[in-house]
């Protein structure tokens, strides 16, 4: 009989793995698709598979054991976080965001978020949400030493947190009321342009650090930075800047090291990245950690972080993908260890969320926790070559322009000089292109748009601060080309449209005109196919030839002057090549937002 070994070595029936094997193997793939010649160089080819992040930061695509990091669950730099508890892992914190202005209706969506799953609250008071003389009203029936309450203030940050603390201490649970008071003047001055000053939160920091053992005060907002365009690397460096300052402002109003640190938590945007969002949380702790041993900060003292899915990746458009979204960004919130998570409603764009997308927003969390059992297994992406890699990359990246904004004098010269405003607005011009051309797609908007769905209908929501950085949606140009077509269709009864003029059979031409068809349409342009011949009838003015290229050289010519002559203003074609009577062509990268405009415009739909 055999004895099994002790260990048993899952790899030891197959050869060695070697690189420049695998090398070989992808420069064969890569020959076939012209991108690679017999002369490429074998240390050249993973190059060609490279990407680069919107931080400088290099996507390749192997990663090795050379590429890993150290560290233990649970210790500095907190790469490897972990959340213990007596009964095990505790997983995070499900944190509900309430922004209905009457303070009866938020009450009830509390209580029922409370019951099913919540477990903190996150409250946007003031012009843009709930008002703070309806805070007690809101908070009634909630247990304040149970339930954390997070405050989003703005400009009325003093005002609710002195109804809060009010509101504590009527209820005899002072000491035991949870939360934070959400005081980040610096945040506010980013959405705003009004000047805010650190010191103004050192007091409030204070009260709670010598009242409120339990209560933080100050939010270091970085999403303000993500919504702005800014890349992930920008957003943390910007964060980690402000929270230096807080930090400097603290100590500077009588608190130790410890007890600074103890009064602020972070607040970052993940998105659909689900690599980079885990990575930015990652690198997070691994930033603070670094300040926090600068600072002599005791041992443990490792970043609080609230992760908020990603506004900007939300769209008003097919918001049913929003779900889909928001379900990877949570996912990706806890694998890279957030402390709290903040689902977006699917429905956040088009107004007030109602009790269904509160629940399904909620639910996406229980489902993460209960039954994929995330939250039970320590640091999950840990060993993941590509996530340790990019974690120490986007590190460093971050660690350079926090290093900037200090040289440039701290957050807040930084944010007066227009450094910051100066470098999220160039991110977000390249990321701006990339979506344009559809290098970074969109389901439902730039890819697979439907131009028959009904939008469901939702109150209106207050107005969000403005007057600082601009808040941007990466949908929003294709949004604004749809919002164009639908007024057309209102008010003619019938959308802008482009015939597809088709070449040969449908074998040939079929995935030229699905690539056209999708492309129009996600400007909100009505598509209809048929041959050349079919023009005169379609009551189109704009044609687009699809077909193969062999067929374009034998035809395209002929085909777009017949176009021509029954009456097309113009004449696109579905691919590359220049022919004559063709006017433009439309292509895999070409600028599909220019593309529309201009076909718009050529269709008599202005702006």
């Amino acid at each position: 009989m055999t004895v099994p070994p002790e260990e048993l070595e899952l790899a030891a029936v197959f050869p060695p793995a070697e690189r420049d094997r695998w090398r070989e193997m992808v420069k064969g793939v890569l020959r076939k698709s012209g991108a690679a010649t017999e002369d490429t160089p074998l240390e050249e080819v993973e190059g060609l598979l490279t990407r680069t992040s919107y931080d400088g930061v290099p996507i390749a695509a192997l990663y090795t054991a050379r590429d890993g990091a150290p560290g233990r669950p649970g210790l500095a730099p907190y790469l490897r976080e972990v959340q213990p508890s007596e009964e095990g892992l505790a997983g995070w914190d499900v944190r509900q965001r309430h922004v209905h202005p009457d303070p009866a209706v938020t009450r009830e969506a509390i209580l029922a978020d409370l019951e099913n799953g919540v477990t903190s609250v996150w409250l946007t008071l003031g012009d843009a949400g709930l008002p703070v003389a309806g805070l007690a009203e809101a908070l009634r029936g909630v247990h304040l030493e149970l339930a954390p309450v997070v405050l989003d203030a703005g400009a009325r940050t003093a005002e609710a947190a002195e109804a809060f603390l009010a509101l504590a201490t009527g209820s005899g649970k002072a000491a035991e009321a949870t939360g934070s008071l959400g005081a980040d003047p610096l945040g506010l001055a980013v959405r705003t342009g009004t000047a805010g000053s650190p010191e103004e939160a050192a007091a409030l920091a204070v009260r709670c650090a010598r009242e409120f053992p339990r209560l933080r005060a100050i939010t270091v907002d970085g999403t303000v930075h993500h919504d702005a365009g800014g890349s992930d690397a920008e957003e943390l460096g910007a964060a980690v800047a402000a929270g230096v300052a807080y930090l400097r402002a603290l100590t500077g109003a009588g608190l130790s090291v410890d007890e600074a640190f103890a009064q602020i938590e972070f607040r970052l945007a993940v998105n659909a990245d689900q690599f980079l969002s885990i990575a930015k949380l990652r690198a997070a702790r691994r930033l603070w950690a670094r300040v926090a041993e600068v600072s002599g900060a005791a041992d443990g003292t490792a970043a609080r972080i609230h992760a908020v899915t990603s506004a900007a990746m939300m769209t008003r458009r097919d918001p049913w993908v929003n779900m889909l979204r928001t379900t990877v960004a949570a996912f990706a919130a806890g694998v890279g260890g957030a402390d709290a998570v903040t689902v977006l409603p699917f429905d956040a764009r088009l107004g007030l969320p109602d009790d269904f997308s509160r629940r399904i927003a909620r639910n996406t969390q229980t489902l993460l926790l209960e039954e994929s059992s995330l939250a039970r297994v320590v640091d999950p992406a840990g060993g993941s070559w590509y996530v340790e890699k990019i974690t120490e990359q986007l590190a460093q990246a971050a660690w350079g322009w926090f290093t900037d904004i200090e040289k440039a004098g701290g957050f807040a010269a930084a944010l007066d000089s227009g450094l910051v405003a100066r470098r999220l607005a160039a991110t977000w011009e390249r990321r701006r292109a990339d979506i344009a051309r559809r290098r970074a797609p969109l389901t439902g908007v730039s890819e697979f748009p439907n131009l028959a769905e009904t939008l469901p209908a939702r109150e209106p929501a207050p107005a969000a601060p403005s007057g600082g950085l601009p808040s941007v949606h990466y949908a929003q140009d294709f949004e604004a080309l749809r919002d164009r077509s639908d007024a057309h269709a209102e008010a003619t009864g019938a959308r802008p449209k482009v015939y597809l003029a088709t070449l040969g059979p449908v074998a040939v031409h079929t995935a030229r005109a699905s690539f056209a068809a999708n492309l129009f349409q996600a400007g909100g342009i009505e598509t209809v196919s048929g041959p050349p011949e079919g023009f005169a009838e379609s009551g189109a003015t704009v044609a687009c030839l699809c077909s193969s290229d062999k067929l374009y050289a034998e035809q395209a010519a002929d085909a777009a002057r017949a176009l021509k002559d029954a009456g097309a203003a113009k004449v696109w074609l579905a691919g590359k090549g220049s022919y004559d009577a063709v006017d433009d062509r439309i292509h895999a990268g070409c600028d599909a937002v220019a593309v529309l405009e201009t076909t718009l415009h050529d269709l008599g739909v202005n702006r």
